[in-house]
C-alpha cells in the first residue's frame, strides 16, 4: 500500500505500485478496475489538450500537474496491458527508448551530425521504413497508420503531408486560395439546393482545404484555431461585461448593438 504521508517525495516506482493498487480486485477502487483500454482513451485525449493548455497559457505550475496527469494515462494503461497480459510498463519504456536511438542514428550511431533541418527529413524517412515493415501486405498506402482517432484538422494535414511526399501537392501555395474560393462556392451551391448532405459534404471539402493552406504557410491548424477560439472567448466575455457595466443583458440587446459593442472591444485590443 503506498504512503500517503504529506510532503512526502514520490518515485516513478511509488506511482506504479499506486496504480497496480488501485486494480487490486476485491482491494482496489471499484472504478479503476472497470476500466479498459478504451474508456481511458478520451481522458487520455483530454490530458493531453490540458498539457498543451498549460503550456499556451504560460502557467509553469499547472504543467507540472498536467504532466503528472498524463503520465498517468501512461501508467494506467500499462496496468490494464499487464492486468490482461499484453505487455508492462517495462515494454512501453524499452519499446519508446529503442524507437528514439533508431530514429538519432547521428547521435547514437556512426552518422554525421545533422542540422534540425536535416532530421526533420530523415525522421519522416525512417518513420516511413517503419510504418513499411509494420504494414500488412495489402496495405503500402503512404497515407497507411495515420490515426483515426486524431483531432480532425490534424488528421487532415498529416494526410496532405503524407500525400505531399509522393509528389501530389499543389506546386504554389497561392493556387490554393483558388481551390478555396472553389469550394466556397460549392458550399453555397449546396446551400441552395438545400440538402443537409450536401452541405455537411463541400463544408468538409473547404475545411480540409483550409488546413492545406495552414500546411503551407508552416503554421498548425489546430493551434491556430485553439487561438481563434481563445480570442473569440476573450472578445465575447468582454462584450457581456461591458453591456452589464452599462446595466445591460447583452442577450436582449440586437445584432446590430451587440456588433457594435464587438467592434469596441477589437478596437480596443488593438489599441493595447
Amino acid at each position: 500500500m503506498a504512503d500517503s504521508a504529506p510532503n512526502k517525495t514520490y518515485t516513478f516506482d511509488d506511482l506504479l505500485q499506486i496504480m497496480q493498487d488501485l486494480r487490486t480486485p476485491e482491494t482496489g477502487c471499484e472504478w479503476d478496475l472497470e476500466q479498459t483500454f478504451a474508456t481511458i482513451a478520451p481522458y487520455t485525449i483530454e490530458e493531453a489538450y490540458e498539457v498543451a493548455d498549460a503550456i499556451e497559457r504560460g502557467d509553469t505550475s499547472e504543467l507540472t500537474d498536467e504532466l503528472g496527469d498524463l503520465l498517468l494515462q501512461v501508467v494506467f494503461h500499462s496496468q490494464i496491458a499487464k492486468d490482461e497480459g499484453h505487455f508492462d510498463i517495462s515494454d512501453v519504456i524499452t519499446s519508446i527508448s529503442s524507437k528514439m536511438i533508431r530514429r538519432h542514428p547521428h547521435v547514437f550511431g556512426q552518422e554525421q551530425q545533422r542540422s534540425a533541418t536535416e532530421q526533420t527529413t530523415a525522421w519522416e524517412e525512417i518513420k516511413a521504413e517503419e510504418r513499411k515493415s509494420k504494414s500488412k501486405p495489402e496495405d503500402l498506402s503512404a497515407l497507411s497508420g495515420v490515426a483515426l482517432a486524431l483531432p480532425a484538422l490534424l488528421r487532415a494535414e498529416k494526410l496532405q503531408k503524407r500525400a505531399a511526399r509522393t509528389g501530389f501537392d499543389w506546386t504554389n501555395p497561392e493556387d490554393i486560395f483558388d481551390k478555396l474560393d472553389e469550394e466556397t462556392a460549392e458550399v453555397k451551391d449546396a446551400m441552395r439546393n438545400g440538402s443537409q448532405d450536401d452541405i455537411e459534404e463541400e463544408l468538409g471539402d473547404l475545411l480540409f482545404v483550409a488546413a492545406n493552406l495552414a500546411r503551407r504557410l508552416k503554421v498548425d491548424p489546430e493551434v491556430a484555431l485553439r487561438k481563434a477560439n481563445t480570442k473569440f472567448e476573450r472578445r465575447f466575455r468582454a462584450m457581456e461585461l461591458t453591456a452589464q457595466e452599462n446595466n445591460l443583458s447583452f442577450s436582449m440587446l440586437t445584432l446590430e448593438q451587440q456588433e457594435t459593442y464587438w467592434q469596441r472591444v477589437k478596437q480596443k485590443e488593438n489599441s493595447q
